[in-house]
């Protein structure tokens, strides 16, 4: 078996409060290679990390994240409504608070990065902050949009995973050039379209397996790495639990 690269969704989606600090310390302690966050830039030009544009979903407070300043994001619990009690308080983290626990952690500790702001001074300032940290290296930067993906790449040299032309923004003819690797749904494992991306010949990422049957079908079908919300059947069957 190659080895496969485990990535943490969000960091330890399934016990710990998405995006959060807390999740991300989390899922390093349970020994993943990596794990994967989303980046959108407050109203006052400031990287955080948060999935959603609308915060509603994690802390039960309609708030959009660009057009708060973070002194107003920093005053939102995004744990006590889909986590209870335990996590209340849970704070959105900053870019620059993240890079700063991996440090401390593990500097060569592995990152996905996906921008959610499809705003190349959104990337700007983030690769200057990994570069500044020293982990700009051990990145794979995800987007859903073409545009950044080439950004990334050409502005950058990045390493870059793109995903399916059909779920893509703005996604050109030639945009493919610009991936170095490809992510797919586990859905698709059981779809007619995967040969078409299998076929493109790229290392391919799956999200997200959560159970050991979709692991051993993600490793079956060529994976380099797979992101879990629970990295506990994933880490199981490859041994390392």
């Amino acid at each position: 078996m190659n080895t496969i690269i485990v990535e943490g969704h969000r960091g330890y989606r399934s016990k710990y409060p998405e995006n959060s600090l807390v999740s991300f310390e989390a899922a390093m302690d349970l020994g993943v290679d990596a794990f994967e966050f989303d980046i959108r830039m407050s109203k006052d030009g400031v990287p955080v990390i948060m999935h959603d544009s609308d915060t509603y979903r994690v802390s039960g407070e309609h708030v959009v994240i660009e057009e708060s300043t973070l002194s107003r994001l920093k005053e939102l619990d995004i744990g006590k409504k889909l986590y209870g009690e335990d996590f209340a308080g849970t704070r959105i983290p900053t870019l620059k608070e993240v890079l700063a626990l991996v440090k401390s952690k593990n500097p060569e500790f592995k990152l996905g990065v996906e921008f959610k702001s499809y705003e190349e001074n959104c990337v700007d300032i983030s690769v200057s902050m990994l570069k500044e940290y020293g982990l700009f290296h051990n990145c794979w930067f995800y987007c859903f949009n073409a545009r950044i993906i080439k950004y990334i790449k050409t502005r950058y040299n990045g390493t870059t995973m793109g995903y399916p032309d059909f779920q893509m923004k703005e996604f050109e003819p030639d945009s493919y050039k610009y991936y170095d690797e490809i992510g797919l749904d586990t859905k698709f494992l059981n779809s007619e379209i995967l040969d078409i991306y299998l076929k493109k010949g790229l290392p391919i990422h799956y999200y997200c397996a959560d159970d050991e049957k979709t692991v051993r079908s993600a490793i079956q079908n060529g994976a380099s790495l797979i992101t879990a919300n629970d990295p506990v059947p994933l880490l199981k069957v490859l041994g390392r639990i």
